[in-house]
C-alpha cells in the first residue's frame, strides 16, 4: 500500500520560512519522480516543484523560483520543500505526489498540509 504523508505545514508571517516534508512508503522511492503541488481556496491545483529520481534535476513554477527549494533523501524516502520569503499568495494546501520515472501522470498523492502566510 502506497502512502505519502506530508508534515510541517503551519502559520507563518510574510517574509518567513517553512519546510514541509513528505515521507513515502510502499514504493521504491528512488525510482519515482517526486513533486509538490498546491491548491489555494477557490483555485485549481497548481504545480510548484519537481525533483527527478536519481539525477536530482529540479524544476519550479515561475511563482516560486528563487524562493523555494525541493530536495530529496532517498535513504529516508523523503522529499522536502524549503519555502523562503513566503508571501500571502503562497497560502494553500500543499500536496506531495509521486510519478514512476517513465510514467506521464502522477500516480500517488498525499493528503496535503496547510500552509498559511499572514500579511
Amino acid at each position: 500500500q502506497v502512502q505519502l504523508v506530508e508534515s510541517g505545514g503551519g502559520l507563518v508571517q510574510a517574509g518567513g520560512s517553512l519546510r514541509v516534508s513528505c515521507a513515502a512508503s510502499g514504493i521504491t522511492f528512488s525510482d519515482y519522480v517526486m513533486a509538490w503541488f498546491r491548491q489555494a481556496p477557490g483555485k485549481e491545483r497548481e504545480f510548484v516543484a519537481r525533483i527527478k529520481q536519481r539525477t536530482d534535476s529540479t524544476s519550479y513554477s515561475d511563482s516560486v523560483k528563487g524562493r523555494f527549494t525541493i530536495s530529496r533523501d532517498n535513504a529516508k524516502n523523503t522529499v522536502y520543500l524549503q519555502m523562503n520569503s513566503l508571501k500571502p499568495e503562497d497560502t494553500a494546501v500543499y500536496y506531495c505526489t509521486a510519478r514512476y520515472f517513465d510514467a506521464t501522470t502522477y500516480d500517488y498523492w498525499g493528503q496535503g498540509t496547510q500552509v498559511t502566510v499572514s500579511s
